[in-house]
């Protein structure tokens, strides 16, 4: 059993038993880190869960970190959307809500140590210069002319950039390390630039700001992160995390450890192509409930339970790999389908006219909630002569096994009656505007009639008593057949990602629907009132996902 415990395992949790075992640590810290830059994607999602899991299993914490130190992109905004996203996870960072710039101090210390161990130097060289000086993959670097400054140089000219003597791009500090080495990265790294730019937290204290790569490790041990999760792109980069921890002598330094980025296709996740699509309005934010941001997951309707489960599904691995769309649907479908009542919404409405029912009479239903889940309930359900239906449920010449409206066929009317369609009216323009049916009052639902059977049931909505909402149904926003990008690098948009339906007729339990609640509407999909739009007056629904799945679970 013990071998098996192991092999289910996946390579992250077997590094962490080994460490514990070998008293490299004993207990298990970790982070997630984001930029604040832009909305969380799908993919941060996998990087959350991970981090905060990890944690869990092993009885350790898990912290919250904002990597603020290039303040050219970083917002407030993205702060408290990224803060929202984490919470809305169930990834409990308690009181451990950290910010890089909070270490800037610490940061700067740390620079000073460096210039003191001869590990750092002031350097004049231009971006470009720096470049060409680095070599290339197959051809070693070439020393800086100034990699030999002496330290009380390189200490008064790295305080001389702190006070701002200097413009953008004049001097650099960079990490001596090893002009030749295999690893580019290690080739004497720009480790602090000038950058007079405002903070969104810190103002205009500072005018230099540590890059990524020196930051990162000084935070993480600051904090006393034990494993530094971190994507693929970093695997390179774990040499010079290692070398900053050694150089500045940190006691139980962090390990840095890679894992595969979480890949849908056809879907846009790029921050540069969604700000873009915000911009130019072609979304109406980056929560537009066709993008994969978390924040429009969730506008949309999709529920933490069910990205945990898209997540837990996609599993951790060393290998980059793209995962299908359907997969993440086939995940909220499973989620609601035995959570949500099954309600009846009209969303291309026709009227029917049942000729021999009574004129004004009302009846109250007693409708199942949802038939797979009798917990659920049940609820009440008004029914009347002059109903809604989908027009695609009436035709006038049906083509063979259509089993729906049409004159002399009889069908059933969900929890209702059996009817038999006797005709229809059309407009000027032979545009048909009713439906007339009658019906047997002896084929109530419930009542245990028995004596004949029909092969096509429809859903309805009571005219009297519908209320109306907006119905959004969404499409990918690209083009799936031709691929997200086009040859130029642009996004090829899909000019029907959004139908708006305007007038819908829907039961009258969802009157009093809220943002973010969802249902079932049968034969429709599953749909969510929207956050922004939707007021008690003008309710406005976004259909999550419909109800058929290409998706298989293997």
């Amino acid at each position: 059993m013990d071998n098996e415990a192991v092999i289910s395992k996946n390579f992250i949790e077997q590094i962490i038993d080994k460490d514990l075992a070998e008293g490299h640590c004993k207990t298990v810290k970790t982070r997630f880190p984001p930029e604040p830059n832009g909305y969380l994607h799908i993919g941060h999602a996998k990087s959350i869960l991970l981090n905060y899991g990890l944690a869990k299993e092993y009885g350790g914490q898990f912290n919250l970190r904002f990597d603020d130190t290039n303040p050219t992109k970083e917002k407030d905004e993205f702060v408290e959307s990224i803060k929202a996203d984490v919470n809305w996870l169930g990834a409990d960072f308690e009181d451990r809500l950290f910010f890089a710039s909070d270490y800037f101090p610490i940061m700067y210390e740390a620079a000073i140590k460096l210039i003191k161990k001869g590990k750092a130097y002031v350097c004049d060289l231009s971006a470009e210069e720096i470049r060409e000086y680095r070599g290339t993959l197959t051809e070693p670097g070439k020393n800086s002319p100034y990699r030999d400054r002496s330290i009380e140089e390189n200490l008064e000219l790295f305080e001389n950039m702190k006070n701002g003597l200097y413009a953008d791009g004049e001097k650099v500090l960079r990490a001596k390390i090893d002009m030749a080495s295999p690893n580019i990265n290690m080739r004497d790294p720009v480790i602090y630039r000038v950058a007079h730019q405002t903070h969104h937290r810190q103002g205009d204290a500072w005018c230099i700001y540590p890059m990524y790569d020196f930051a990162h490790p000084i935070e993480d041990a600051t904090e006393g992160i034990t494993h530094s999760i971190c994507t693929l792109e970093f695997e390179d980069h774990r040499p010079l995390y290692d070398w900053v921890v050694r150089e500045l002598e940190y006691e139980n330094p962090p390990k840095q450890i890679e894992f595969a980025k979480l890949y849908l296709t056809n879907v846009v996740t790029g921050k540069r192509y969604i700000k873009k699509l915000v911009e130019e309005g072609i979304v109406d934010g980056w929560d537009d409930p066709r993008l994969v941001s978390l924040a429009a997951l969730r506008r949309r309707g999709f529920t933490p339970e069910s990205i945990r489960m898209f997540v837990d599904l996609v599993g951790v691995a060393k290998a980059n790999s793209s995962v299908d769309y359907a997969m993440l649907e086939y995940c909220i479908r499973e989620d609601l389908k035995l959570k949500k009542p099954r309600v009846m919404a009209v969303l291309d409405p026709i009227k029917l006219i049942i000729d021999n029912y009574p004129e004004g009479q009302t009846e109250m239903l007693d409708v199942d909630n949802n038939l797979e889940n009798p917990e659920l309930g049940t609820r009440k359900v008004p029914f009347s002569r002059e109903l809604y239906v989908e027009r695609d449920d009436f035709m006038e010449e049906p083509p063979k096994k259509y089993y729906r409206l049409f004159p002399g066929n009889e069908v059933r009317l969900m929890n209702a009656y059996f009817v038999t369609c006797t005709g229809c009216v059309k407009d000027a323009d032979g545009n048909v505007t009713e439906v007339h049916c009658t019906y047997d009052p002896e084929t109530k639902s419930g009542s245990g009639f028995t004596g004949r059977k029909v092969k096509g049931t429809i859903h309805w909505v009571s005219a009297a008593d519908a209320i109306t909402a907006q119905v959004r149904l969404y499409e990918n926003i690209v083009d799936e057949e031709k691929g997200v990008y086009n040859e130029d690098g642009s996004l090829n948009l899909n000019p029907d990602s959004l139908k708006v339906i305007d007038k819908c007729y829907l039961e009258p339990s969802l009157k009093s629907a809220k943002a973010y609640d969802s249902f079932q509407f049968v034969r429709n999909g599953y749909f969510c009132v929207d956050c922004k739009d939707s007021t008690e007056d003008n309710l406005v629904f976004n259909r999550i996902v419909s109800l058929k799945s290409s998706f298989k679970l293997k």
